[in-house]
This record gives structure tokens, C-alpha cells and sequence, in this order.
């Protein structure tokens, strides 16, 4: 079986920035050939054309190319034409796509394609109540209703999806995975009282809520630091700094214990994930996220948003706490207990990585993803 994946995002020295969706695909394209699938990655919008192989993928970069006018239709054919050559050429057996943008849309392959919902514009859109361009949403539709399968990474994602873009079709559902190995606990490392959060410091990602959270935590007067790692990003609603709009919420007292460590390399951000003693991702908007099950995975007790498609991934009170990040006090308290009662905190990390182990690591998804790619291409190989 031939597998390949058009993405706009794949963690790799030559690419452009990536997030979550490229670390989900890199996972499930390594555990893919190592059971002797062959993979092809596309990677569009690059600032290189490059076809190599490394590791026994099969790479292509495709440079972004501009048009005088209409280039987000050109661009599409531009892309079909590049891609139904390879699936000839190489055999194919089907190509997945992500919803994001709707890159698919005007675009008709030789192969099945599947579209695996990771969390459209429309989607993040209608999470965070905010208006989508018009065009943006033709875009999705169109892309949706013209793939030949859907994947969805939560039954969240799936329905809300579905009543976005009025959607009757099946959408199997198969998670996010993430490698048990490399994410792994370490018990020894943890610096007591040290909270975390890591990601973008973005509205969507709840971190505006952060500050009174911690100012709450702050008045029990323990021996507590906050430390957020992630990149600055403009606020879209008042088009300031996320970081500056942050530090005018927190008390003298709190702003004292906050440690910004800015946008560290992975490998940094996995040793910070490491000496946490509790992890808080306030989320308002996710699909199915990585950082979650990350945390899980590295037996880290955390304190998440309760929303939609965070009880598909915790489980309140065992693996952790999902609470409403706008209830402020309820949040810190959550945090407090988990500082406070460090046997506690030891045995919710344990139940999160049990979790992560039986539904979520990669040996147990990928698997779900081969009799899935199977059973609409008819491969016994």
C-alpha cells in the first residue's frame, strides 16, 4: 500500500513553521513505514522545489507559486496536475488532505481522497465566535463535499464540522496519536511548584485567562512560578501583543513569579514539560490537541478547559482536571490541589499516561489507520 499526505506543514529542517497538524502527521507517517507502508509526504506553499528521501519517506517540496490573478485557483490546478502525475508515476493508492483552508477545493485526483477533519477555518471560527471570510468557507465546503472519505480526530470535530458545512455524510473518527517512547515520564526532574504553560500565546489558546487564574493562585502564598514557552502573537481582536495584553492582568504579587521563556526549540520545551510539577492549557479552541496528549503521555498531571472535545481526551478527576478557564478561582483551586498534594498529582499523571497508552499512542492509531486505508483501497499489502 501506497499512502500519501498533501500537507502545508511537516516538522523538517527545509520547512516552513509547523504546528500540531505537522507533528500529527510526522508521528503517524514514521509508525506508517515502519509497518511497511510506503509513504509520500507533499508539502506545499515552500520557499523550494525538493524531492528526496529520507528515512524511507519519500519527500517532495513544492514552492509556492504566484499568479497575477485568481492564484488560489491556479495554485489548486497547479497542485492537481503536480499530484496525479506522482500518483501515476508512483503508484498511489490514495492521498490525505487536511481541512484547514480547503487546499483541495477545484482539485479532482486520480486516487481516493481523504480529508482528515484537524479543525477547519470555519470550525476555529465558530469555536471562537468570530466571523469567517466568505471565501474561506466556499473554500472548505467545496473540499469537503468533494473528497472521496472523511477522517475526523474527535467526535467533537466530526459534528460540529458536519453542522458548520451541513455535512450528511459518515466521518470515521480515528484521534491524534503520539510516540509512548519519546514521550516519556521522568519523576525525578520535577521542580516543585513550577506550572507550565506551553504554546502559542494566543487568544484562542485561553492564556488571557491565565493572569486572574494565577492571581488567585498567587494569594495562597505558595512557594509557586508560572512559566509560559510559546511564541508572542498578535491579538486579532485589539491587534496588540497577547504577552503585553497578559501583563497588565497580573497582580504586582504574581507578576513577580512569572518566568517568560518565550519560543524555545522542541527538545527545550520537552525538558520544561519535564521539571513542571502541574501543566495548565486553558483551551478554548482545539480540534484534538497535541499538547495534551504530549503532557499525558510524560505522566504530567494537567489542569485543561472542559470544552467539546476535552472529554474525549481527559477524564475530570482521574487523568487530571477539565475545568471552565473563565472560572477563575474553580481553576486555581484545581492547581492549588495538585501543588499541594504532590501524591495526587503523581497518581493523575499515572491514570493520563494509561489513557494515552490504550487510546492514543501511536502502536494502538496506527493500526486503526491501516484497516481504515485498507478497507477504501482494497490493499492486502
Amino acid at each position: 500500500m501506497h499512502l500519501a499526505f498533501l500537507t502545508p506543514e511537516y516538522p523538517h529542517t527545509l520547512s516552513t513553521s509547523t504546528g500540531g497538524l505537522g507533528t500529527s502527521i510526522k508521528n503517524m507517517v514514521i509508525a506508517l513505514v515502519e509497518k511497511g507502508v510506503t509513504v509520500t509526504v507533499f508539502i506545499y506553499g515552500q520557499q523550494q522545489d525538493k524531492i528526496f528521501t529520507e528515512e524511507g519517506i519519500h519527500f517532495h517540496f513544492i514552492k509556492q507559486q504566484h499568479y497575477k490573478f485568481l492564484g488560489w485557483y491556479f495554485y489548486r490546478k497547479f497542485l492537481q496536475n503536480y499530484l496525479n502525475r506522482a500518483i501515476v508515476e508512483e503508484n498511489i493508492d490514495a492521498i490525505e488532505a487536511p481541512d484547514w483552508t480547503g487546499i483541495t477545493a477545484f482539485i479532482k485526483l486520480k486516487c481516493p481522497l481523504v480529508i482528515r477533519m484537524n479543525g477547519s477555518d470555519a470550525y476555529f471560527c465558530n469555536l471562537e465566535n468570530r466571523p469567517q471570510k466568505k471565501k474561506n468557507y466556499w473554500f472548505e465546503k467545496l473540499a469537503l463535499k468533494g473528497a472521496d472519505h472523511l477522517l475526523s480526530v474527535s467526535q467533537f470535530t466530526a459534528e460540529k464540522t458536519a453542522s458548520i458545512f451541513h455535512l450528511e455524510r459518515k466521518i470515521k473518527i480515528i484521534p491524534n496519536s503520539v510516540d509512548i517512547n519519546r514521550f516519556s515520564p521522568q519523576q525525578q526532574g520535577i521542580k516543585p511548584g513550577t506550572v507550565l504553560y506551553f504554546g502559542s500565546l494566543i487568544r484562542k489558546k485561553g492564556v488571557l485567562e491565565l493572569p486572574e487564574i494565577f492571581n488567585h493562585l498567587e494569594r495562597e502564598n505558595l512557594p509557586v512560578q508560572l512559566k509560559l514557552a510559546g511564541r508572542d502573537v498578535t491579538d486579532k481582536a485589539t491587534g496588540r501583543s497577547t504577552k503585553n495584553l497578559m501583563l497588565e492582568n497580573f497582580s504586582p504579587g504574581a507578576a513577580q513569579k512569572i518566568v517568560w521563556l518565550g519560543n524555545l526549540p522542541y527538545e527545550e520545551i520537552l525538558e520544561e514539560i519535564l521539571n513542571a510539577h502541574v501543566i495548565v492549557l486553558p483551551s478554548f479552541a482545539e480540534a484534538l490537541p497535541m499538547t495534551w496528549i504530549e503532557a499525558m503521555s510524560m505522566e504530567k498531571a494537567l489542569v485543561t478547559s472542559d470544552i467539546g472535545w476535552a472529554k474525549e481526551v481527559m477524564v475530570d478527576g482521574e487523568t487530571g482536571y477539565t475545568v471552565d478557564p473563565k472560572n477563575h478561582q474553580l481553576y486555581a483551586s484545581r492547581i492549588f490541589q495538585l501543588l499541594t498534594k504532590p501524591a495526587l498529582a503523581k497518581s493523575m499523571g499515572k491514570a493520563a499516561r494509561e489513557r494515552i497508552m490504550n487510546k492514543f499512542s501511536t502502536k494502538v492509531v496506527v493500526e486503526e489507520n491501516i484497516r481504515f486505508y485498507k478497507s477504501i483501497t482494497r490493499s492486502t499489502s
